[in-house]
């Protein structure tokens, strides 16, 4: 996830609501062109402070990586 303002134009992320702590304020963005970051557990990171995303935008995030991998 990221908060860069310039990704608000990004045809591959996915506006997941506001962030909270030092971007408190700033759209939380979800990148569908990076598909390595979506496995966690590979990477060993931690979950997300945010917690889960909302169904809605989860359902968003995957069509669009679907559309880059064509899982289905």
């Amino acid at each position: 996830m990221t908060t860069a303002a310039y990704n608000a134009s990004n045809p591959f992320a996915v506006t997941t609501g506001q962030a909270s702590g030092k971007q408190a304020g700033k759209n939380s963005y979800v990148l569908c062109h990076q598909p390595k970051s979506f496995d966690w557990r590979v990477r060993d990171a931690k979950p997300h402070p945010m917690g889960q995303l909302q169904a809605t935008a989860f359902m968003q995030v995957c069509a669009l990586l679907n559309q880059i991998i064509q899982l289905s």
